[in-house]
């Protein structure tokens, strides 16, 4: 048995819990700073300031975090004194939570990374709430602010002393999920194309696909903005071979429909597979390294080949076999990723590095930080689902309530208040999911609350107050069921520090709750976004995603013109963003009222073949790399130059030269060519250029495919609901 010290048990929390107990230690330093130095209620009141304010404060960097945080404090600040000076008039007090939830809402304009900042509203309206009566508003803002300017200066240090720390773990994460979606992909490549695990195969792959497109985001964020130092370029680079990984992952799906489901074909789907698990383990001992963990238990797959020496050493297919071929193209795909992996390591153990972009190049690829007024412009409309949202929640909101006030108990009106805000989101999946967790949540805080009852040590009370904050903090994204258990703890246990006499009021929490999940579901249906909405505007923007990226990949590599490196890795990670955004709109609906939910088929086409075209796009541009003097000669550009002027009119809706109205058609004909009868005899080793037509074929098939089956989905949104 291997025993643990504590370090290594610090190395293995995530970020999120170290972020999570970072925010609970200084929202307890914060209560025994103003404990000490005032008054009990005091500083509950500035200890409400900072758990508003907290609801920023992410892995991040110290000038992202800065921001968010400061943000988040005005809210808070403006909703406090707000709530505070009308809670005398119980009438005007609920248009000024309509109000300021919807202001607060539509902070989202500003997109996902304004979530946290935005309910740093609706936190502040419902803790103001539970103030005492007879606390003076000014003094409520005073030290509610005077908390808030203390917790701002507390994420500072502690997002700094954390930085290198957020680093490692996001690359690590970023190296996880690498590793799942190679494991993902095995199953897809030994399952036989049409089966049950396949198809789960299939689905696996796509959701992983999503936390993968995530998690690489937030190491970008994170590394690419770090100063430069050996540990810096060493991680970076790293980061940036996981994501050149990705992309020739993603290419190791192609062609396997040519192998057939025989025996043979099963045997070298085996093999294939058994080669891409080997190399996600090797990502997860490379991630181990980066966390500073020793090495897994996990035993070590037993393949020590090249994996060409293995197919040498042992063929599977016959040399007359057609498929025999092929072969040499999937196993080189292969050992590129091992190539990739191999190089991870090499850089894991040299701890340095020589970038392919510099600093400034690196920070084309951080998501945007800025929140300009501007921003709010194209959602003063109500087609914007930020709009619809906004006024979906106030009315919700305010209705809550207002109902709230008719209520047999009127105690705590603003946990009602709360309910809805917690469990109302901007998509009815997320709604749905949110209901139940929510629910379940509170019956599992509230068993907890009563164990707790039997405790009479303030100080006591008091720490399992502060570890509810930190666990509500922690899993708010990453596992909601833990944060909407231990929000129920925080607010009963406030309820009951703030005013002992009241003891522990659970029936009101639990039926406030349940009335709550009720109501946010059915307001669901009040000014709803369907995702139907936005898909003739999101499909075009696909289209240009996959030309741009089209345009980028078959341009010719130049050495002498680096930023071409840039701008092809840029559409890259566009046409990968557009692909995914399509992917979760497609899950979204299907929760959605059958009516009214996206075209299926067309839709599951058009991502299978945009993906297949992505990968061919990735191939080209390797051959390209790797092909030499070759694919440098006039006939080879020629091709190429033609298939690009082919892409950009089958990737336009709408656009067909004159006298060429069925180039659908002639591109699909063309495509036949590339099947299995006719792959080309020489390895690509030794003659690139048939291979290199043949993908050029394939790619505008899959081009063409994505085209009708993006006007299919189009021309089903176009035909009456029902």
């Amino acid at each position: 048995m291997r025993f643990f010290s504590p370090l290594t048990w610090l190395h293995r929390l995530p970020p999120h819990v170290l972020n999570g107990l970072g925010v609970a230690l200084g929202i307890g330093l914060i209560q025994w700073l103003f404990g000490s130095h005032a008054t009990l209620h005091l500083a509950q009141l500035a200890s409400s300031g900072a758990v508003f304010s907290s609801l920023a404060d992410v892995p991040t960097t110290p000038r992202r975090s800065l921001h968010r945080v400061l943000l988040a404090a005005v809210l808070g600040a403006l909703a406090t004194w707000t709530v505070a000076a009308l809670d005398p008039y119980p009438r005007l007090l609920g248009l000024a939570i309509m109000g300021l939830v919807f202001l607060g809402m539509m902070t989202l304009a500003w997109g996902p990374r304004a979530g946290p900042v935005s309910f740093a509203a609706v936190l502040a309206i419902v803790f103001t709430m539970g103030v005492p009566p007879g606390t003076p508003p000014g003094e409520l803002l005073a030290w509610t602010l005077a908390g808030s300017a203390v917790y701002l200066g507390w994420a500072q240090i502690l997002v700094r002393l954390l930085q290198p720390r957020y680093r490692s773990l996001a690359l690590a994460a970023a190296l996880d999920a690498t590793a799942q979606l190679l494991r993902s992909r095995a199953g897809v490549v030994e399952g036989a194309a049409e089966t049950d695990q396949a198809r789960d195969s299939l689905q696996t792959w796509v959701r992983d696909e999503a936390v993968l497109a995530e998690r690489l985001q937030a190491a970008r964020d994170l590394l690419f903005a770090a100063p430069d130092s050996p540990r810096a370029r060493r991680d970076t680079g790293m980061l940036l071979r996981a994501i050149d990984l990705r992309d020739i992952l993603l290419a190791s799906r192609l062609d396997l429909e040519l192998l057939g489901s025989d025996e043979l074909a099963l045997q070298v789907r085996a093999a294939l597979a058994a080669r891409l698990r080997h190399l996600a383990y090797r990502l997860d001992q490379a991630q181990a390294g980066v966390r500073g963990l020793p090495p897994t238990d996990e035993a070590e797959p037993p393949l020590r080949l090249d994996l060409r020496d293995q197919f040498l050493a042992h063929p599977l297919l016959p040399s007359d076999d057609r498929r025999a071929r092929l072969l040499p193209a999937l196993v080189n795909r292969v050992q590129h990723l091992a190539d990739d992996v191999d190089a991870i390591h090499a850089l894991l153990r040299q701890g340095d590095g020589e970038l392919p972009l510099t600093r400034k190049e690196l920070q084309l690829f951080v998501a945007p930080e800025g929140w300009p007024l501007s921003a709010f412009k194209p959602h003063l409309s109500l087609a914007s689902p930020v709009l619809r949202h906004a006024l979906r929640a106030a009315l919700a909101l305010g209705a809550a309530y207002y109902i709230a006030l008719a209520l047999p108990w009127t105690a705590h009106p603003q946990w009602l208040v709360l309910s809805v805000a917690v469990v109302l989101r901007g998509n009815l999946e997320q709604t749905l999911s949110r209901r139940n967790i929510r629910v379940l949540g509170t019956l599992l805080g509230c068993l907890i609350v009563m164990g707790l009852a039997h405790v009479h040590s303030p100080l006591l009370l008091t720490l399992a107050f502060l570890t509810a904050v930190g666990l509500a903090h922690s899993f708010a994204v990453e596992r909601y069921l833990v944060t909407a258990s231990a929000a129920t703890v925080m607010a009963l246990l406030q309820a009951h520090l703030a005013h002992p006499a009241i003891g522990f009021p659970i029936v009101e929490r639990l039926g406030d709750t349940l009335l709550g999940a009720l109501m946010a579901w059915a307001f669901c249906f009040v000014l709803p976004s369907w995702e139907r909405r936005a898909l003739p505007r999101s499909l075009p923007r696909l289209l240009q995603a996959l030309r741009a990226y089209a345009h980028a990949a078959l341009a010719p590599h130049d050495p002498a013109h680096p930023e071409r490196t840039v701008t092809q890795r840029l559409a890259r990670r566009q046409a990968y963003d557009a692909l995914a955004l399509l992917a979760t709109a497609l899950q979204r609906s299907s929760f959605e009222p059958r009516q009214v939910q996206l075209p299926l088929q067309p839709l599951t086409r058009l991502l299978d073949h945009a993906q297949r075209l992505m990968a061919h796009l990735s191939m080209l541009r390797m051959m390209q790399l790797r092909g030499g003097t070759e694919l440098q000669q006039a006939q080879a550009q020629a091709a190429v130059q033609a298939a690009q002027k082919t892409l950009d009119t089958l990737l336009t809706l709408g656009k067909q030269p004159a006298g060429d109205t069925d180039i659908e058609t002639q591109v699909e004909a063309a495509a036949l060519d590339a099947g299995l009868d006719l792959l080309p005899e020489k390895p690509l080793s030794e003659d690139v250029m048939p291979w290199m037509n043949r993908r050029l074929q394939v790619a505008l098939r899959d081009a063409a495919r994505v085209a009708s089956s993006a006007r299919e989905a189009l021309a089903d949104l176009r035909r009456p609901p029902g």
